[in-house]
C-alpha cells in the first residue's frame, strides 16, 4: 500500500514514523515537502521511505493521501493533485479545523474523489519535523469529518489508518467539530498567548521573568506553538472562536467582580471549576484504563 504524506512538519512527520513501526514493509510512505532540506531530514529520520519533488509526483499510484499543511495551504494542495490522484486513493487532512477545509474539497474533489475529514486531538508545543513522534497519535482522539459523497468503504479506510497510527477514530460533523475545538483547543491557544502579551508587555518584565516558573511555563506553553499555524487556525475558524471568546471575556469579568466584592464567592467559584477539571481528569485516565 502507497500512502502519500505532503507536508512533513511535525504531525506529517509524525504520521509516517507511526504508521511506519505499525505496518513496517506493508507500507511505502512517499513524502512531499515544498522545503529540500525538510523532505531529506524527514528521509533521515524515517518518517518517509522516499520523497517527490512535486505535488503531482507525489500523489501518483497513492491509495492514500495525508495533507499535513497548515490550513490556509490545504487548499492550493488540493487544486494541485486533484488531476494526478488515481481514481480509488482516500485523500484525507489533519488541520485543526474542518468546515473550509470541506467547502474546498467539496469545490476541487467532488464526485470523483473520496475525501474524508480528519484532526488528531494531539500536538506539541515545538513545531518542525525535527520534533516529530512515532508516540504522538497513540490513545489520541481523532477526529473524522467525512463528505455526503463518501463512499461508506472509504471511511473505513481511513478509521484503519487511524488506528495503525496509534489513534482513537471519533466521527462528527464538521460543523460540530469547529464549534467545540474552538472551546478546547483555540481558545486555550489565544489565552496563553494573550497571558504572555499581558506579562512580557510589563515594564516590570525583567524582574518577572527571573520570578516565573512552572505555573507560568505551563499556562503559557501553547503560546510557544507555530505563529503560521494558529493563525490559519483561527482566521478559518472566527465565528466559533469569536464565540468562545465572548464567553470566557463574560467569565473573566464575573471573576474580577467578584474579587472586587469584599463579599463575593470566588472561593467558591474556583472550588467548583476545580471539581469540574479534576472530573475531567479522572474521565482521562478511565480512558487510558479502558485501552
Amino acid at each position: 500500500m502507497r500512502i502519500t504524506i505532503i507536508g512533513l512538519g511535525l504531525i506529517g512527520g509524525s504520521m509516517g514514523m507511526a504508521l511506519k513501526q505499525a505496518r513496517g514493509s506493508e507500507l511505502e510512505i512517499v513524502g512531499y515537502a515544498r522545503n529540500a532540506d525538510v523532505a531529506e531530514q524527514a528521509k533521515q529520520l524515517r518518517a518517509v521511505d522516499r520523497t517527490e519533488a512535486t505535488l503531482a509526483a507525489s500523489v501518483s499510484g497513492s491509495d492514500l493521501v495525508f495533507i499535513c499543511t497548515p490550513v490556509r495551504a490545504v487548499e492550493e494542495v488540493l487544486q494541485g493533485i486533484a488531476s494526478h490522484t488515481p481514481p480509488g486513493c482516500l485523500i484525507t487532512d489533519t488541520a485543526s479545523t474542518k468546515q473550509q477545509v470541506m467547502a474546498w474539497a467539496r469545490k476541487y474533489l467532488c464526485p470523483k474523489l473520496a475525501f474524508v475529514g480528519g484532526h488528531p486531538m494531539a500536538g506539541k508545543e515545538n513545531f518542525g519535523v525535527e520534533a516529530a513522534d512515532s508516540n504522538l497519535f497513540k490513545r489520541c482522539t481523532y477526529c473524522l469529518t467525512p463528505t455526503d459523497w463518501t463512499d461508506p468503504k472509504y471511511i473505513e479506510v481511513a478509521k484503519d489508518a487511524v488506528e495503525w497510527a496509534g489513534g482513537k477514530p471519533f466521527l462528527l460533523d464538521a460543523r460540530q467539530h469547529d464549534y467545540m475545538v474552538a472551546g478546547i483547543s483555540h481558545l486555550p491557544a489565544l489565552v496563553s498567548a494573550a497571558v504572555v502579551a499581558a506579562t512580557a508587555g510589563s515594564a516590570d518584565w525583567p524582574v518577572m521573568a527571573r520570578l516565573a516558573a512552572t505555573g507560568y511555563r505551563d499556562t503559557t506553553r501553547l503560546a510557544s506553538g507555530s505563529p503560521k499555524v494558529l493563525g490559519d487556525i483561527l482566521s478559518t475558524n472566527r465565528e466559533a472562536v469569536l464565540y468562545w471568546v465572548d464567553k470566557f471575556s463574560r467569565v473573566l469579568a464575573e471573576f474580577k467582580a467578584e474579587l472586587a466584592t469584599e463579599n463575593g464567592d470566588l472561593e467558591g467559584t474556583l472550588a467548583r471549576v476545580r471539581q469540574a477539571r479534576q472530573q475531567w481528569l479522572e474521565g482521562q485516565e478511565n480512558q487510558k484504563c479502558s485501552q
